[in-house]
């Protein structure tokens, strides 16, 4: 084999391994916890804080648009962020109680 072939492999290849590193190093930070949310309990109680100002938020923005105020767009936008936090809160429930019942059912 070309002594240029080798030297342009090795490079290639440092190039991929570096690359590799970045990408690794780069995507780390996504992956660790972040400082601020420290225990389930205060998750918890961010969700839920989240999830009832979602709510009254699209309460403000329908009550708005009752008067005819409010942008029909605006309206709809609402509304579908409220479909979506409650079938999430929905699906987080039964989640919940299906955990639950399978802990019932386990034998003690």
């Amino acid at each position: 084999m070309d002594m240029k072939a080798v030297s342009a492999i090795q490079r290639f290849t440092d190039a991929r391994s570096v690359s590799a590193i970045e990408s690794y190093t780069q995507a780390r930070p996504a992956t660790e916890p972040s400082p601020e949310e420290t225990t389930v309990a205060e998750a918890a109680t961010k969700v839920a804080v989240d999830f009832a100002q979602t709510l009254a938020e699209s309460e403000e923005v329908a009550k708005t648009s009752m008067i005819g105020d409010a942008d029909p767009h605006a309206l709809v936008q609402a509304l579908a962020q409220t479909e979506l936090a409650v079938e999430a809160a929905v699906t987080v429930r039964n989640k919940v109680v299906e955990a639950y019942q399978e802990i019932l059912r386990m034998p003690v």
